[in-house]
């Protein structure tokens, strides 16, 4: 484990996020095939993507969503 320090609570929330994203990004990398979803956790998945595909309209796209989060951070 990399012992480096990093004073993460003085940067920006917008570049705290970044940092959480990156972090969950390369877990999810490292994790793509050993990750097993439960039947419940199947069945959901399935639910919202048949909702989605039903009425894509209802969903919005991550730039968007993400420009939201962000608005008026610098």
């Amino acid at each position: 484990m990399n012992t480096a320090t990093l004073n993460y609570r003085s940067l920006p929330v917008s570049e705290r996020i970044e940092l959480v994203e990156d972090i969950w990004d390369s877990i999810a990398e490292e994790t793509a095939t050993s990750v097993h979803l439960s039947a419940e956790q199947g069945a959901e998945l399935h639910r919202r993507l048949a909702a989605h595909r039903a009425d894509p309209g209802s969903s919005l796209p991550w730039e968007q969503v993400r420009a939201d989060l962000f608005k008026g951070q610098s």
